[in-house]
C-alpha cells in the first residue's frame, strides 16, 4: 500500500469532526470536458462539481477527498472518494444518490453511496489500482469513440508488445517511465528510488476486431506514468523502437526518460481496491 507519512501527521488522515459521519463514493465521470480530477482555481474540474453538487443538494459545505487524481480528458469507471457530511442528513444511500445526480453534470454520475467506518480513507487505504487503456484500430476513426480512445492505425507487432508487457510484471522503478509532476527537481526524484518504484501484479492485453484494450493492476501509479507506458509500447508495436530498449527503460534508471506519452482519452481508472475486497 502507498501511503504518505508526512500527510498522515499533517492530519489529513483525520477521522470525521464531531457531528460528522463519513460517506464513500463511487463515481463514473468521462474526463473529456474537465481539467482533471483535483480541484483548480477556476474549476471545471470533478473534484470541484462533486463539492458544489452537496452544496446545492443538501446546503452543505464539503470537502470530497479522491483516491487519487486523474490528469484532465482521463475518464473513471469506478473512481472512489469519501466525503464527511453533518450526521443530521438522515438521508438512505439511495437518496444521496438521487440528490447528488440531480445536481450533477451527465458527464459525472454517482453510481453509489455507503457508510463508511470513520477511519476509511479514499486515498490512503487504496490498496491497488486497475486501469484499462483502450485503442482504436480501424482507419476511420468512430464519432463514437473520438476521446475515449487512441486511434493507431497500421500493423502493430503484437508479440513484441506482449513480451514487453510481461516484462512490466512485478517491482520495477518506474522513473523512466513516468513525468516529474514538478514537486521537487529531477535530481532529486532520480535520487530517491522509493518514491518510483512500484509493484504492477497483472499487465494483459485483449485484441478484438476494432479494439485493443490493455489492463494494469498495480499497488500504485506514477504521474502519467500508464501513458507512457502505453506510447512506449505503440514505439515497440510499430517497430520504432525495439524490446531491448523497453526492458532497458525498467531496468536502469539512468539514460534519459521515454518521452512518448499516449493521449488521456484512451485512459480509465477502472477501480479501486481495498484491504479485504476481492480481485476479480
Amino acid at each position: 500500500m502507498i501511503r504518505s507519512d508526512a500527510e498522515s501527521k499533517l492530519g489529513l488522515r483525520r477521522p470525521p469532526m464531531e457531528g460528522e459521519r463519513r460517506l464513500r463514493l463511487t463515481v463514473s465521470y468521462c474526463g473529456t470536458p474537465w481539467r482533471g480530477w483535483q480541484s483548480l482555481a477556476g474549476g471545471d474540474t470533478v473534484q470541484d462539481e462533486l463539492n458544489a453538487a452537496f452544496l446545492k443538494a443538501v446546503r452543505a459545505t464539503v470537502q470530497v477527498q479522491g483516491s487519487g487524481r486523474t490528469d484532465a480528458g482521463v475518464h473513471a469507471l469506478a473512481q472512489t472518494a469519501h466525503v464527511d457530511v453533518p450526521v443530521t442528513l438522515r438521508m438512505s444511500d439511495e437518496s444521496w444518490e438521487k440528490a447528488l445526480n440531480a445536481c450533477l453534470p451527465p458527464t459525472i454520475r454517482i453510481l453509489r453511496v455507503e457508510a463508511a467506518e470513520p477511519n476509511f480513507h479514499a486515498r490512503f487505504d487504496a490498496e491497488r489500482k486497475i486501469y484499462l487503456y483502450r485503442i482504436w484500430r480501424p482507419r476511420l476513426m468512430s464519432a463514437f469513440e473520438a476521446e475515449r480512445s487512441w486511434q493507431v492505425y497500421g500493423p502493430l507487432d503484437i508479440t513484441a508488445m506482449r513480451q514487453c508487457l510481461e516484462k512490466l510484471v512485478g517491482e520495477h522503478n518506474f522513473v523512466r517511465l513516468s513525468a516529474n509532476r514538478g514537486d521537487m527537481p529531477e535530481t532529486q526524484r532520480r535520487a530517491t528510488p522509493a518514491k518510483t518504484t512500484r509493484t504492477i501484479f497483472r499487465a494483459e492485453m485483449r485484441e478484438a476486431e476494432e479494439l485493443i484494450e490493455m489492463e494494469f493492476e498495480g499497488d500504485g501509479f506514477l504521474y502519467k506514468m500508464v501513458r507512457m507506458i502505453v506510447g512506449s509500447l505503440v514505439s515497440v508495436g510499430r517497430g520504432r523502437s525495439t524490446v531491448a530498449w523497453f526492458n532497458d527503460l525498467l531496468e536502469s534508471a539512468e539514460g534519459r526518460q521515454s518521452t512518448l506519452m499516449a493521449p488521456a482519452g484512451g485512459l480509465y481508472l477502472k477501480r479501486v481496491i481495498y484491504p479485504g475486497e476481492r480481485v476479480d
